[in-house]
Formats: structure tokens, C-alpha cells, sequence
């Protein structure tokens, strides 16, 4: 196939649309099932980069959640605790292959922004991973390849609908890109730089241990910016980015947005959220979206009365804000990452109240020792990667 034609580009008045190859070579994926859509296929293409460079640093299956070409989640496939099994609606009997569980991972980092996402894997697509996958609301995959049961499960998918592509795993892209704007072309080279341990050996803090493990987040959050709309700043914890800020004009919105996210991901993990009454008719949707509500400041549009009674058995308790703070307390460990250098240390001290004790960004700022002053106050290992990582 040297070209696919789209019903339309971004917007159904751009028209008309198609990809191609401008060597006029053949295009290095297959729509195996459905009809992809101009933005699906921003979104699988970044998505299968971004899983590609996770598998080749940490060595672990990775999969990914992508929403308007920014991913919503990232995970490499650790095995998942049985409270992690609770809070990403995995049954306790549901077998999980490290695919499984990368992608129940990446899916549960930010389940609400996941609604209507577009999977990118970085192995073929298994049984176990084509049953996690079946139940959510996703406009498509991109993997290298699919086991026959597995394809066959997912083309069940909106009806029959749903966007199923190949991608050539061998493929490799011209070291020159080009971009045309306003009729202006515009022409870089590819940023292919290595993310690897090596870039978190410059630790300029006096803590200077970051283990294997906040390591690999660091990692997975590094190589999550590379493929996120900047400004971008992302929080990663046991595996997956947990928080990611995409697109803010100010670096500090994009640490407090990331932060928030992280937060809400922890606080999904309350008791006050597991034991939540729901009522056994409600679909998955509508229970995340009653869940981010309950933990949000907005938590009376789903307590007041009236409309508790479309969600919950019974009125459940305010989550008080001296409780989620109690609760937040707890999470310790957090690996953060910025696309580009901290200008004030007000970053840091917002990391820090979602449990950051560990930060990879380029340096280079004229405050970098208010940056590094402010890790020092709070013990946090910090390395100056010397490498920024905008995406436009």
C-alpha cells in the first residue's frame, strides 16, 4: 500500500487527506480492520515510537495510551499488585501476560483522558491483551503483530468498526523530516537521540542515589516527553507515567496539571474510593468519571441529591480534603521529568507534595541553584540530563 486515503484531515472541512510515502515507496503499516482517521494515525505513530524506545531502554513489554497526539498513559508490563488489579478493573482471575499488564497500566494512569484512546503496543498483541483491551472505549491499536484470536476479538470492537494496523517493526524513517505550515516547509533532523541510563549519571544534589527502580521510571518518563506536545512535564511511579502535563505555555501549570493527575491517580487507591457503593448497572465510563468527580473539588455535582442516586447504592461520605491529604501523604518514591529546564523552584516544591524524591531535566537554567537548593531542602536526587525534548 503506497498511500491511504482519510474521509477528512483534523476536522471534516479538511478535505482531502491521505498519508503517503513522498519516496513513493510502500507505507510501512496495514490497516488490518476499521478506517483510521487522520488524527488516529498521529496518534499510532508517535504511540508506536514512543513503546518502541520504552522496550529498548527497560527491556519490558510497553504499552501506551494516546489521546490528540499526547499520550495519556505509558507502562512497561510489571506484574500487577492486587490492589493495582482493584483500581484498573482487572478481575483477580484474569491471567495477565507482561503486555496485559503494560497496557492495563498505561490505561489506568489517567482513565479518564484514556476515554476514546488509540493503544499502541510495542510486541504482538496476545489473547490476554486483546481481553483487557475489549472492554474499553478505544478508537484503535497499533502493534506489529496479532496472535489470530486476539485479531479476531478486537475487529469485534465498535461493531465491527474498530481500527486495527501493523506496523513493519523494521521500519526506520528518513534521519530528515519535514513539515509543511501555512505553506511554509519546514525541514529538521529526526530526534532520535538514545534515552538511556547514561543520561542519569550527572546528579547534581547532595542525595545522589536514585535506584534501579526510580531509575526506570525516569525512563519511562523521559521517553513519554519525547512524544508529548510541549511544554510537558510527566510523574512516573512502578512502571508507568502516572501524571503528564502536555501543551501548557508555563512550565509550572504543566507541574501542578501532572501533579494533579498523579494525585488522582494515588487517590483512586483510597478505601474511600475502592468501597464506593456504585450501583451494579453503571458502565465502566460513567464509574471513572463519578470516581475523578468524587475526588475533585466539584465532588458535590455527583453527592447532591438527585444525583447520587444515578451512580451510587447509597450517599456516599465527602472525601474530605484533611483525608486526601492524609492519604496523599503516603505516596513516596515518584520519579518526575521535564522537557526542558526548571526556571524556578517553585516546581519543585509542587512535585514535591505528590511524593517526587527523584528528578531527571536538561539544566541549564540562570536558577539552576535555586532548582538544586530547593531538591537539597527536600533530600531529592536530581541529574541534569543535559538533552531537552520538545515536540511540536
Amino acid at each position: 500500500m503506497q498511500e491511504l486515503q482519510l474521509k477528512y484531515g483534523c476536522n471534516p472541512n479538511q478535505k482531502p487527506a491521505r498519508v503517503f510515502m513522498k519516496s513513493g515507496g510502500e507505507l510501512p503499516l496495514t490497516v488490518l480492520n476499521g478506517t483510521p482517521g487522520y488524527i488516529n494515525l498521529l496518534d499510532a505513530l508517535n504511540g508506536w515510537q514512543l513503546v518502541r524506545e520504552l522496550k529498548m531502554a527497560v527491556k519490558l513489554p510497553a504499552a501506551a495510551s494516546f489521546k490528540h497526539v499526547s499520550p495519556a498513559g505509558a507502562a512497561v508490563g510489571l506484574p500487577l499488585s492486587e490492589l493495582e488489579r482493584k483500581t484498573n478493573h482487572v478481575a483477580e482471575t484474569e491471567v495477565l501476560s507482561p503486555l496485559a499488564s503494560a497496557y492495563a497500566r498505561a490505561r489506568g494512569a489517567d482513565r479518564m483522558s484514556s476515554f476514546g484512546d488509540f493503544i499502541a503496543l510495542s510486541d504482538v498483541c496476545d489473547l490476554s491483551t486483546a481481553r483487557i483491551i475489549r472492554p474499553e472505549v478505544s478508537d484503535g491499536i497499533i502493534a506489529p503483530g496479532y496472535e489470530p484470536e486476539a485479531l479476531e476479538l478486537l475487529k469485534e470492537k465498535k461493531r465491527g468498526n474498530y481500527a486495527i494496523l501493523r506496523i513493519d517493526e523494521n521500519y526506520k524513517p528518513e534521519k530528515t523530516e519535514t513539515k509543511d505550515v501555512f505553506g511554509i516547509t519546514f525541514e529538521q533532523g529526526r530526534n532520535d537521540s538514545a534515552i538511556t541510563k547514561v543520561l542519569l549519571e550527572n546528579v547534581v544534589t547532595r542525595n545522589q542515589t536514585i535506584p534501579d527502580r526510580a531509575a526506570i521510571d525516569l525512563l519511562i518518563a523521559l521517553i513519554t516527553l519525547k512524544y508529548t506536545q510541549s511544554n510537558s512535564v510527566a510523574y512516573a511511579k512502578d512502571g508507568a507515567a502516572i501524571g503528564i502535563g502536555a501543551g501548557q505555555q508555563s512550565r509550572i501549570h504543566c507541574t501542578r496539571l501532572a501533579g494533579d493527575k498523579a494525585d488522582k491517580w494515588y487517590l483512586r487507591q483510597s478505601p474511600q474510593v475502592l468501597e464506593l457503593p456504585f450501583r451494579e448497572d453503571i458502565k465502566r465510563a460513567d464509574r471513572d468519571n463519578a470516581i475523578d468527580l468524587y475526588t475533585g473539588p466539584e465532588y458535590m455535582d455527583v453527592l447532591s441529591d438527585g444525583s447520587w442516586e444515578n451512580v451510587f447504592t447509597r450517599k456516599p461520605e465527602v472525601f474530605t480534603e484533611a483525608e486526601k491529604k492524609e492519604w496523599l501523604s503516603g505516596n513516596t518514591g515518584v520519579s518526575l521529568a521535564s522537557d526542558a529546564f526548571f526556571p524556578f523552584s517553585d516546581n519543585i516544591e509542587r512535585a514535591f507534595r505528590s511524593g517526587v524524591r527523584y528528578v531527571a531535566q536538561p539544566g541549564g537554567s540562570v536558577r539552576d541553584d535555586d532548582v538544586i537548593d530547593a531538591c537539597n531542602a527536600h533530600d531529592i536526587a536530581m541529574c541534569f540530563t543535559g538533552l531537552r525534548l520538545f515536540h511540536h
